[in-house]
Parts: structure tokens; sequence; C-alpha cells
């Protein structure tokens, strides 16, 4: 009897034990599916911040170059020869690079991922060479920095023929009405560069070089100040990719979308010049953004 009832027992609690399975099942099967959170990805969040802050497709800016390149190799400013050996070193001198060496008739630079450094150098060349008061009187001849041929922006430009300083502001590669060139030192002073912490209108080293020649350019054939501001945003973030990138994601966390800044903010010192940047950084979640920019050719 004792071993009946043992069974019993035991047939009760498999019974239970299959009442209890069962009713889990049921519960599981009517229960309704539950997402799992959905959250932005950060590469994907990177790469729409990367194509509003440097398109891969490029950024017309409003000037024509026309045959300036060649007007430089002519001068001497490009020595032509080094200037695609240094290219050749690095693979080759684009096809489209090579025609604003020495076409006579180029149309609006469109500035790349690709060509961003061959129109630094370009740019670089120009600011350089291009006779202007801002070269002669400015904060470049400053007795106390030891010569004007002592910075990165010249004394680092190897690519001329013979020596540097023999093109420094010597020649008339384009002409500048006194209202231009006003609205160049008033708008060079706005546009600092995250590699150091002066503005352009003291173009010390390439960046700063370059950005004053397009500044120049642009003033030469009647862009208006929005437009130069714009543009030089756009420039700075391809020869600076990685720290535009940084800025343009701490201002994501501040819910502000790169393409509605004011490009003149964002150009000033407390984003743009070095000690601003290093300040974005600091508040700026860690990122393996590549930081770019060197200074020489």
């Amino acid at each position: 009897m004792e071993k009946e009832n043992s069974f019993i027992t035991g047939s009760m609690m498999i019974s239970a034990s299959l009442l209890i399975f069962a009713g889990v099942q049921v519960y599981l099967a009517k229960r309704p599916t539950v997402s799992a959170p959905t959250q932005s990805s950060p590469t994907a969040d990177t790469a729409a911040l990367q194509k509003a802050v440097a398109p891969s497709n490029g950024v017309v800016l409003p000037v024509k170059w026309g045959d300036l390149g060649k007007r430089m190799v002519v001068a001497g400013v490009i020595d032509a020869a080094k200037f695609e050996a240094l290219y050749a070193g690095r693979g080759e001198l684009a096809a489209d690079a090579k025609m604003l060496l020495d076409s006579d008739n180029n149309g609006q630079l469109v500035i790349t991922p690709e060509n961003s450094g061959t129109l630094l150098n370009l740019l670089w060349a120009l600011g350089l060479a291009n006779k202007n008061p801002v070269l002669e009187k400015g904060p470049m001849r400053d007795p106390a920095y030891g010569g004007a041929g002592q910075f990165a922006s010249t004394g680092g430009w190897t690519l001329a023929r013979g020596d540097t300083m023999t093109h420094y502001s010597a020649h008339e590669l384009m002409s500048l009405t006194t209202d231009q060139q006003s609205l160049v030192e008033r708008v060079a002073k706005d546009i600092y560069r995250p590699c150091c912490g002066n503005d352009t209108y003291f173009p010390d080293c390439n960046h700063g070089m370059a950005m004053f020649g397009l500044l120049e350019l642009m003033a030469s054939q009647g862009a208006s100040e929005d437009q130069m501001y714009k543009a030089a945003l756009a420039v700075n973030s391809y020869w600076f990719s990685g720290e535009y990138l940084v800025i343009a994601k701490y201002l994501a966390g501040k819910g502000i979308a790169w393409n509605s800044v004011n490009p003149k903010d964002i150009l000033a010192a407390n984003f743009s010049s070095a000690q601003g940047y290093r300040q974005i950084l600091a508040q700026s979640e860690p990122t393996q953004d590549k930081s770019s920019g060197g200074c020489g050719v």
C-alpha cells in the first residue's frame, strides 16, 4: 500500500510539472514579441556627420582658377618639376591637378578629399607670392620674429625655383580694390586654424598662407563676405577633417546640426584655433578619428 501511495504521489508531481511546463509554453506563445531598444550606430552617426562636414563629392568654391597655376610656374613661385616629383612620390599627380598647373582656362575650384592637399599647396604658393600689404606691413614683418623668412609658411615652401623669399609678396597675380583689400583683412582676422593659435591675418604656416591666398582670390572675383566665410569653413574642414569632425560631434551632442551653424562662429578662435579646439576636444567623448593638417608640403 505504501508503494502504491508513493507511485500515486510521484505521478501527481509529474502531472503538475507537465501542466506548469505547458502553461509556460502557452504564455510564451501568446506573449507579444518585444523588439530590443534601437540605438543609432556610432559608425552611422559618424558617417553622416562626415558627409555633412566634408562630403566625398566635394564642395564648389566661389572662385575660378583660370591660368594662375601656369603663371606661378612661369614666375618660378612653383617649380613644376619639383611639384610633380613630390606627387610622383605619393603615387602621381592627378590629371585634373596637373591642369591647374599648366592649363590656361581652368574653371571653378572644387575641393574634395582627394585633392585637398594639392589645393593646399597651390593656394599656399598663391598666398605667399601675391603682392599684398598684409605680407609687407603685417605681423609677418614684425622684427620680433626675426624676419618673414623664419616661418613655416615661408621657409617651409620648398617647391619654388630659387630662393623662396625672392617670391614673397613679389608678383602681381591678382589685384584688389581698396574695398576688396579691406574685406580680405577684416575676414582674415576672423579665421583661425586648428594647427596653431594665429588668425589668417598672421599667415605663419602653410594653412594660414593658403587661406590668405584663397581670401584674396575670392575678394578679387567679387565674392561676398558670407561666401568667403562659408568657403573658408568648407576648405578648413577638408584640411583638418579629423578636427572638424570632432567639433561637429561636439555640436551634435548639444543638438546643433552642422548645416545650421554660422561659419563665422565656427572659424573663430574658440572653435578653430589650436587652443579653442583643445578645449572642445577635452569636452568631447574619446574618438578614433585621425587628426590631420601637417604644416609641410
